[in-house]
This record gives C-alpha cells, sequence and structure tokens, in this order.
C-alpha cells in the first residue's frame, strides 16, 4: 500500500455541502413553528405584564414586547446634537461637459 493510498484511508470522509435550499426551507419551517405558538406567547407576555408578583421592570418589559409586536417599534429620530432634528441635504449636481475636454476631465480625475 503507497503513503497516497494510507492517508485516502486514514482521512475522515467528506460530507456533501449543503444546499441553500435546504437552509431556507429550514429557516421558515423554524419560523412556521415560531410562528405556531404566537397566541400562548402573548398570553404568557399579558399574563406577565398583569401579574402582581412580577417586578415592574418585568412588567414594563412585557407591556413593551406586547406593543411592538402589535404595533412596531416606535421611529426614533436622528438628531444633530443640537436638540433639532437632523436635516438632510441632498445635492444633485449635472456638469456639462464638452466632447473635446472629456479626455482631459478624465485625466484631472485620475490625478
Amino acid at each position: 500500500m503507497s503513503e497516497e493510498e494510507s492517508e485516502r484511508e486514514s482521512a475522515p470522509a467528506r460530507l456533501p455541502a449543503p444546499r441553500k435550499t435546504s437552509r431556507a426551507r429550514t429557516l421558515t419551517e423554524i419560523r412556521s413553528l415560531a410562528r405556531s405558538h404566537t397566541r400562548t406567547a402573548i398570553r404568557v407576555l399579558v399574563g406577565i405584564m398583569r401579574s402582581d408578583d412580577a417586578t415592574p421592570a418585568v412588567r414594563l418589559s412585557a407591556a413593551n414586547a406586547i406593543l411592538d409586536r402589535g404595533w412596531g417599534k416606535a421611529a426614533q429620530p436622528v438628531e444633530n446634537g443640537e436638540d433639532h432634528p437632523l436635516e438632510l441635504v441632498h445635492r444633485v449636481e449635472r456638469v456639462i461637459v464638452h466632447p473635446k475636454d472629456a479626455g482631459h476631465a478624465e485625466a484631472e480625475n485620475e490625478a
């Protein structure tokens, strides 16, 4: 038996690479399974929110989770540090270049 043959026998067998479709199918199945427990999860959150034994922080967390699922998360405004909303300014600039100058302009951009 040659060295090459013994190396092949001792090397672990390679498994086929997982297909992307199986991963996508698995994620779809996981989402579907999780969504099938939605009613129970909401009931648990409501139970925690209403519980007198739960701490205020836990009750608040449960209430926020319920609101987020029902209404989505509240939009967070972006501020510029001066307690004013950030203003975004977009500028579109149109430059007309004469065909004779086009090669010259490209040379300047590369420099």
